[in-house]
């Protein structure tokens, strides 16, 4: 076995290679660039190397750097993450002069499975159902209107060396195929230096499935079950489960077997996907083939009980599975969710600062069902996981220079209802100051009836927030719980103050039993009785509300149960009474003594500053350059100034016509979110 291992890569998943390879007692290496001297992979790692200045292409991706690391620390092997040079054959091919091995496929495999039109070639040679469509070269808009119109509308138009969205169009008419065939090749040249383009038939309430295979050198492959990820934001992957809700058994294995058909024919050894297409009759079609290790695999791992990265690292190492089909069995559900540093109330625009709070909830393994790493026997009722793979702490920064998603966090239980519900508690408990974080949408997303369902296609997001996300308004039955939960808290807090303060010696006849709490435009009268073991809440209409707790003033965390459910919410102080978020929602909460509520009936409202003379910048960045000059007059949808964060650029236009009267900020400029750009008459 290799004694020490280089990781090229990065953040979280720089962690989760660390950890198996602790597990099997290889020694690791770390890279990182000047913006990651401080980050938990360097940490963790038993060696660190710099390698350059933050941004990938001066650092992370630039293959002799990295080569040198490798040389100096005298690692055997390199796994390379996901990204970066995770499917980069030039980097695998210079491991190989250099008598390194690569934790993952060969050569031959990611050549030919990089390249769209090659690889559906040979998936069609291997007997695995690809989508119909023409793979040959097509000379011009004309060919292929024609070619779009003997395949049946509607068609996609693709890159062949496409990804990320970039290069795709889809046409539903012959006017479409002719404009989106031009485009097409432009942003493909452009993108990818290739402009060859094909076209294949649009497939209708899509679905994203894909199947994680494991191959090794001697012949030997396996498939452990399907992931839906159907869930995408802009061709971005959001949230993910195994099994997927939609498939049966006859379908799955049907896919698999393909899937394992396809590696084999390319000689694929590692850790690899299939990624499929699913249309609403369970008919299936080959998309691609990631040549690498999925930013999604915990979930497979957390229904099958096999680390990936160990069975890679032992490939690469030259051993044989130690697994066939008939050793893989798929137990409970799992789901994975993304957390990203993007503002979900700003259009998802990335969000880049300091962790001033970064608390994940407590890690939970489903220990007994695992022995010697398979599972054993059924899951026990009830028994739920949760998992979090992060590259963050704590007080750690988020730098604009690389992918925001800074943790995925997972949760298993024996069904997917079970699973979902572990999801919704563990969301609320994951506590994220300081910068904008996408928490509040997953939290709708789980809650959501299609989602719960488990009907959904690829484009849920699109459909169901066409216009953004703009928060959660919780329903009555919810707001009452919380309701009751905030009283009994508030009390609480009202005993700790009179005991500070000496004014009472039994305090339990000094604070009030009748309270005013009113939220999300509700008022409710209650009044409460407490005890040792808790308090029961009484609505004006009879209802009661049985709460209990440990919360005490301070906490940021409120663990509660309400009539024997569990409530979490995220606490914070404000006059009157708290901020309370929970379940996507965000909520002031306040609880007042009858006459304090009769008092504020009478308070104006404050009503929120007028910004629309102003241009503000909408995310933490760099302002790149300024389009136009004090005085000038703009018109609706001209370009004003534009701004990068975290790979991304963001053209900001006039939302109506006026005249610049003030310029506040210049190109190179730093910006925090919200500060003022420019001015307007």
């Amino acid at each position: 076995m290799f004694k020490k291992i280089l990781i090229a890569n990065r953040g979280e998943i720089a962690c989760r290679v660390i950890k198996t390879a602790r597990k099997m007692g290889i020694a690791t290496v770390a890279i990182y660039s000047d913006a990651d001297k401080n980050a938990l992979h360097v940490a963790m790692a038993d060696e660190a190397v710099h390698i350059g200045p933050p941004p990938a292409n001066q650092s992370y991706i630039v293959i002799d750097k990295v080569m040198a690391a490798i040389i100096a620390t005298g690692a055997e092997a390199v796994h390379p993450g996901y990204g970066f040079l995770s499917e980069n054959p030039k980097f695998a091919q210079a491991l190989s002069e250099a008598g390194v091995a690569f934790i993952g496929p060969p050569v031959k495999a990611i050549e030919a499975m990089g390249d769209k039109i090659t690889s559906k070639k040979i998936a069609q040679e291997a007997g695995v159902s690809t989508v119909p469509g023409y793979m040959g070269l097509i000379a011009d808009a004309d060919e292929a209107v024609k070619i779009s119109g003997e395949i049946g509308y509607p068609v996609m138009i693709k890159a062949s060396a496409g990804g990320g969205g970039k290069g795709m169009r889809i046409a539903w008419n012959d006017t479409e195929a002719r404009e989106g065939f031009q485009s097409s090749k432009n942003e493909a040249a452009n993108s990818f230096g290739d402009d060859r383009i094909f076209i294949e038939k649009f497939v209708t309430q899509p679905r994203h499935i894909e199947i994680q295979v494991l191959c090794d050198a001697h012949g030997n492959g396996v498939y452990l079950g399907e992931r839906e990820c159907s869930i995408q934001r802009r061709n971005q992957k959001v949230v993910e489960e195994a099994p997927s809700p939609f498939l049966d058994e006859a379908t799955r294995r049907a896919m698999g077997e393909q899937a394992v058909a396809l590696a084999k024919a390319v000689g694929y050894a590692s850790a690899g996907t299939v990624e499929f297409i699913v249309d609403g009759e369970k008919n299936f079609y080959f998309l691609e083939m990631n040549t690498r290790l999925q930013v999604e695999h915990p979930v497979t791992e957390l229904i099958t009980g096999v680390d990936l990265v160990e069975q890679m690292i032992r490939v690469a190492n030259g051993e044989p599975l130690s697994i066939t089909q008939a050793d893989v069995t798929l137990t409970g559900w799992a789901i994975e969710n993304r957390l990203y540093a993007e503002d979900p109330y700003r259009n998802f625009l990335p969000s880049i600062g300091r962790l001033t709070k970064y608390s994940p909830p407590v890690e939970i393994a489903a220990g007994p069902l695992l022995v010697n790493g398979k599972w054993q026997g059924e899951a026990p009722e009830g028994e739920t996981a949760v998992r979090n793979d992060t590259g963050v702490y704590d007080g750690g920064e988020i730098s604009m220079y690389y992918d925001p998603m800074i943790a995925k966090l997972c949760t298993w239980a024996p069904t997917r209802a079970q699973a979902i519900e572990a999801m919704r508690i563990a969301l609320d408990r994951f506590e994220v100051e300081g910068i904008g974080h996408n928490l509040p949408f997953l939290a709708a997303v789980m809650d959501h009836p299609k989602f719960v369902s488990g009907d959904m296609t690829t484009a849920f997001i699109a459909e169901e927030y066409p216009g953004g996300f703009e928060g959660v308004a919780l329903p009555e039955a919810q707001l009452r719980r919380i309701a009751a939960a905030c009283t009994a808290m508030h009390r609480v807090g009202e005993i700790r103050r009179t005991r500070i303060s000496g004014r009472m010696d039994n305090h339990e006849r000094k604070v009030g039993d009748k309270w005013v709490a009113t939220l999300q435009g509700q008022r409710h009268e209650v009044s409460i009785a407490a005890d040792h073991d808790g308090a029961s809440v009484t609505f004006e209409d009879g209802a009661v509300l049985r709460v209990a707790g440990d919360w005490t003033p301070g906490k940021t965390l409120a663990d509660m149960t309400v009539d024997g459910e569990p409530l979490v919410l995220k606490v914070g102080k404000i006059s009157g009474g708290f901020r309370i978020r929970c379940r996507g929602a965000d909520l002031k909460v306040h609880v007042r003594n009858p006459r304090q509520a009769e008092l504020a009936l009478l308070m104006p409202e404050k009503l929120p500053p007028d910004t629309s003379k102003l241009l503000l910048c909408p995310m933490p960045g760099l302002v790149v350059k300024i389009d136009v000059e004090e005085g000038q007059e703009v018109q609706e949808g001209q370009a004003l100034c534009t701004i990068e964060a975290m790979k991304m650029e963001n053209i900001l236009r006039a939302e109506r016509r006026g005249t610049v009267a003030k310029i506040n900020a210049a190109p190179g400029a730093s910006l925090a979110v919200d500060e003022i750009i420019m001015e307007f008459e």
